[in-house]
């Protein structure tokens, strides 16, 4: 979209998701300012809203402002809307953001953009190991290297979800490509080291029996392999099972609540060709478990953002999306499919990393 230099109060005050009275009290108070046209209107230019966002990450938000001095808060919403943000705005990671919407181009081991305790649902399909041809990703590491940054991760995961929150995890059953490995079993152990506990695992069948094509000893007991064309979707949470926080408003119908709790899901994959990545997943997946796990409004995160699946899922069920990638190409492509599969109305003004 089209960027301009200078912003209506109206139009600022979307882009940073507070109201524009708010606006008007940050400007009184020196946190932010603007100037004005030949008609009196107040304009904000690109530049002040990135100055604000860079420096409000150091702002805390006492209940009267007044008592404190300008440069110690910054305004609190009557509805807490800003400061409730699971998101700690930094424009040298924020890629893009609609006011429910947060795509972060980051590493997730060593992101400070998302805040601890915030996140009610994880879901995620990290990078297989599978010499998957990669942007930014080593996918050819050792078996024993892709443990250790799987513990890495999942410890930045637990971190930052609530005690109620879940966690939905999208992995292979196990490898076979460079060795057999029992990849769901490893996994779901560290995860357990980590902290989360378990609840279940969900089959998914892709329905693409094709990806067999290698049997080993053929017609032969010598040395025959057996490959499952599944991958799975193991089911984590903190501390408690049992959905305490939130809206508590669901949105599953009776008939996907049914369907879904068979823990065989049957849908297709995602084609590579049409999506452009190398290992999408469908947006079926992530509108699956986050309509069955979550409630209308609670914070969804994809550490492992790639195409944007997980974010689409957010706009088309009434939930907070955070995407978080490495790659800078990947974390555009997102943004397209938000643009167009997702048809947001998004303010024409969009933080990006172009100039990096």
């Amino acid at each position: 979209m089209e960027e301009k230099n200078n912003y209506t109060t109206k139009e600022t005050a979307k882009y940073l998701g507070i109201s524009t009275a708010t606006i008007y009290r940050m400007e009184k108070q020196g946190l932010i300012s603007s100037t004005k046209t030949p008609g009196g209107q107040r304009r904000f230019s690109r530049k002040t809203i990135e100055k604000y966002l860079r420096e409000s990450q150091n702002f805390e938000a006492p209940q009267n402002p007044s008592r404190y001095k300008k440069t110690d808060f910054i305004i609190k919403e009557a509805e807490a809307t800003y400061v409730a943000k699971p998101i700690a705005i930094q424009t040298d990671e924020l890629f893009f953001h609609t006011d429910s919407i947060w795509i972060c181009n980051a590493d997730i081991l060593k992101t400070n953009n998302i805040k601890d305790d915030s996140i009610d649902l994880i879901v995620t399909s990290p990078p297989y190991n599978v010499d998957i041809k990669y942007n930014s990703h080593d996918d050819t590491m050792s078996y024993d290297d892709y443990l250790s940054f799987t513990k890495e991760w999942l410890t930045r995961c637990y971190e930052f979800i609530k005690d109620d929150g879940r966690f939905c995890l999208n992995i292979p059953l196990d490898k076979n490509k460079g060795g057999q490995q029992s990849m769901c079993a490893d996994i779901t152990t560290i995860a357990k080291q980590v902290g989360f506990k378990y609840h279940s695992t969900i089959i998914w069948n892709e329905q693409n029996i094709s990806r067999r094509t290698a049997w080993g000893s053929w017609l032969s007991a010598a040395a025959p392999y057996v490959i499952a064309p599944v991958e799975v979707i193991v089911v984590l949470y903190k501390k408690e099972w049992k959905k305490t926080s939130g809206s508590r408003r669901s949105d599953i119908t009776k008939k996907e609540f049914m369907e879904w709790t068979n823990g065989v899901w049957n849908f297709m994959g995602e084609s590579k060709k049409r999506v452009g990545h190398p290992a999408p997943f469908p947006v079926e997946l992530p509108r699956r478990c986050i309509k069955l796990f979550s409630f209308v409004g609670d914070t969804i995160l994809d550490p492992f953002l790639g195409s944007g699946s997980t974010l689409l899922a957010c706009l088309q069920t009434g939930r907070e999306g955070i995407g978080v990638d490495i790659d800078k190409k990947y974390c555009e492509l997102a943004k397209r499919r938000l643009l167009t599969e997702g048809q947001i109305n998004q303010l024409k003004f969009d933080v990006t990393v172009g100039s990096r």
